[in-house]
């Protein structure tokens, strides 16, 4: 497949590095040669510098015979000029773009399906997706990282163990035999910064952080085996009241459940902005890293802190500090991996990886076959793939015992018409039947040939 990538920051960078390690002609355009030079240097990938929204730069970049195109770049501008011209000057068939603005996507959403205003067939908003994974993380205050699937009937969750786990040392063999009716399955363990999918032999450690798919009925049982209780977080302060924290701030606002939410913004025109467009949220202009603005915002009763600012280092020093003020939860919106593993040392909670939240969701769009969702763990290290099983599919009619998965490679879940259920070596996989897959990005290509389906259903 021909893909152009406008855009070589974090997220377009993150998509070109998948796409062109599974053998596709990935070609990203930036006007910053700077980047380009990084993406040419250490990726299989071509590079054009110049601005995407350009007719003669699209040319250059092989838009003629491309298959598809990803506008990724920071501006919302960009994103849609350069979708306009790949749909009318080049015919390109599949276009994606990130958009931030809100009044853009309203447009989208009412416009897109009415004639060539917008030709987008995709719009990701990393803000809604973020807002989203807030409230999830939120659901579950014991898990550092969660993800829903199976259209809410199954999550992927992330825990720490801890000394008062009541299943430390435990083979996890023998957590299916005393736990025979619970539908969960440890699909990766994180030990001393490495990632691996366990066996059946292999035991949970304090210090271990486990990744867990269940089915949503068994979510509250599951948290008390792993020795993590769940508690309701309904007083929540937001810090940073950028388009980030003021579209979680109205995601708050619309559920059903109780949450009371107080922004702290630094910047007065952010903060007064924020205060216009939300009605029940209390806005406070100052900054979230100064304890008196903090004790003002009500920290010592907050049931949560949430960091969202454009800066990870802030987001960090303000979680740390609402901890030390008695904070119950805190939560960080990390852009850089790398920070990841201080989060421990820091007692920082959870995270929240926007980056790797929208590249899942533009990767879930580019996937051959029916792939439904893809979430990143980490640094690009492993996917979670839902996808449902096509006709043409290897593994159609075949029991999990007899399909050659790579060593990596572990089936968390499988939903049979609206039933979702625990597999085990025994279980048929049939034509229709969703699937959540974990594989180590090194498998990844191998899981998509098993996904494989001719190019009908492309």
């Amino acid at each position: 497949m021909k893909v152009i990538i406008c855009g070589a920051g974090q997220v377009g960078w993150q998509i070109a590095r998948h796409l062109a390690s599974e053998s596709n002609d990935v070609t990203v355009v930036d006007h910053n040669p700077d980047l380009i030079r990084l993406a040419t240097d250490t990726l299989d990938v071509q590079g054009v510098s110049g601005f995407a929204s350009f007719p003669d730069i699209l040319d250059r970049a092989g838009a003629s015979d491309t298959d598809m195109i990803i506008a990724a770049t920071h501006s919302d501008e960009v994103n849609m000029v350069t979708c306009q011209i790949a749909h009318s000057v080049f015919a390109i068939n599949r276009k994606i773009a990130r958009l931030r603005s809100q009044s853009y996507l309203s447009a989208i959403q009412t416009e897109a399906h009415q004639g060539e205003i917008f030709p987008i067939d995709v719009v990701i908003s990393p803000e809604r997706e973020v807002a989203n994974a807030a409230m999830q993380r939120l659901s579950s205050p014991s898990a550092f990282d969660i993800k829903t699937f199976m259209n809410g009937r199954a999550q992927f969750i992330g825990i720490s163990i801890a000394e008062d786990c009541p299943i430390v040392n435990t083979p996890l063999r023998q957590l299916t035999e005393i736990f025979s009716t619970l539908r969960t399955i440890v699909m990766a363990v994180r030990r001393d910064n490495n990632l691996f999918s366990p066996d059946p032999n292999d035991q949970l450690f304090v210090g271990d952080d486990c990744y867990l798919f269940t089915h949503a009925d068994d979510i509250e049982r599951t948290m008390k085996i792993f020795g993590k209780s769940q508690s309701s977080r309904e007083n929540v302060i937001i810090v940073g009241g950028g388009n980030v924290g003021l579209e979680v701030a109205k995601t708050f606002e619309t559920k059903t459940s109780r949450i009371r939410g107080k922004v702290i913004e630094k910047s007065r025109k952010r903060a007064e902005r924020s205060a216009e467009q939300l009605e029940r949220t209390i806005v406070l202009n100052g900054d979230g890293l100064d304890s008196s603005m903090l004790n003002e915002a009500g920290i010592t009763r907050a049931d949560a802190l949430l960091a969202v600012t454009d800066d990870d280092k802030t987001n960090m020093l303000a979680a740390v500090r609402a901890k030390a003020a008695g904070c119950a939860m805190t939560i960080s919106l990390i852009n850089d991996p790398t920070l990841l593993p201080l989060m421990g040392p820091l007692g920082i909670d959870a995270y929240i990886n926007p980056r790797a939240i929208t590249v899942g969701s533009i990767l879930r769009h580019i996937r051959y076959g029916r792939i439904k969702q893809v979430y990143s763990i980490g640094d690009a290290e492993a996917e979670v793939i839902e996808a449902e099983v096509l006709s043409t599919s290897p593994m159609a009619g075949k029991r999990l015992a007899d399909i050659n998965f790579p060593e990596s490679v572990l089936i968390g879940g499988i939903k049979k018409n609206d039933t979702m259920i625990c597999p085990v070596a025994d279980t048929r996989i049939e034509t229709g039947d969703i699937i959540a897959i974990f594989a180590l990005t090194a498998d990844v290509p191998e899981v998509e040939k098993l996904m494989q389906v001719s190019i009908d259903f492309f």
